[in-house]
């Protein structure tokens, strides 16, 4: 039987350490690397290809959500996580295993046994990481960056830098200062985590920075064009024109 590839990402040095201890007393796995940030750790997961990653959640630069996020066909994972009510929860009612730090070596060899079934089985555990992101995203707030991936680079979007946004099929692309970016969410899903008082959705397939509004222009009885400052046009439907139009209202008021 081929050996696990196993990889780490962990900005904690004495969390690696403490894996890697455990990890080497297991032959059936092999450390294929360790990384000690998100970034570092969607790389190496591409180059690497591991079958197990052990994850943190809350890192410097992106958080281990949003490195998920980050990955078309994600490994099977095991979070490692500092005590946080809403988190264990959530991994619990979607099957997905965690690591409460600091963790003992029995509570170790329990994960990885799961994990090494999920591997042998074929299915990994790609279908309960996509119920979690979803729990995950219920429960956090308003947005304040969005982490994209453009080529090999990620990107970290201000959201205050944002211009507008537009849906493409299953994606959404965000225009910004950068050159824009798509990132595989809904509109649904930035119009409940934009803050409202600064976004405004002006068509089923827009949303707008109200910053950016250079002009709004009527070209028919019920048709309307947006203009932003750095020269884009945009189409306002009719329910988007009235919400608009109530927006700037009170800002005037």
């Amino acid at each position: 039987m081929n050996k696990i590839k196993v990889l780490i990402i962990d900005d904690e040095q004495l969390a690696r350490d403490l894996l890697k201890n455990y990890l080497s007393r297991d032959p059936r796995l092999e450390l294929v690397g360790e990384c000690s940030n998100g970034f570092e750790g969607v790389l190496s997961i591409q180059e690497l290809k591991p079958d197990l990653v052990f994850l943190d959640i809350q890192m410097p630069k992106i958080t281990g959500f949003e490195m998920l996020e980050l990955l078309n066909e994600p490994p099977v994972i095991i979070f490692a996580t500092a005590y946080e009510e809403f988190a264990i929860r959530a991994f619990e009612a979607n099957a997905v295993d965690y690591l409460l730090k600091p963790y003992p070596i029995e509570r170790v060899q329990v994960a990885i046994e799961k994990a090494l079934k999920s591997i042998q089985s074929g299915n990994g555990n790609k279908a309960e990481l996509e119920h979690l992101s979803q729990a995950h995203e219920e429960h956090s707030g308003l947005l304040s960056r969005i982490v994209v991936k453009s080529g090999s680079k990620i990107r970290i979007i201000p959201v205050d830098t944002i211009d507008y946004l537009e849906s493409e099929d299953d994606f959404v692309m965000i225009y910004c200062k950068e050159g824009h970016f798509l990132k595989q969410k809904t509109m649904k899903f930035f119009e409940n985590h934009l803050d409202p008082k600064k976004f405004i959705r002006i068509h089923r397939s827009c949303m707008v920075n109200s910053s950016q509004i250079a002009e709004i222009q009527q070209y028919g009885k019920e048709s309307w064009i947006l203009l932003t400052k750095q020269g884009a046009k945009l189409k306002i439907s009719k329910s988007g024109y009235l919400i608009l139009k109530q927006f700037l209202a009170g800002e005037i008021g």
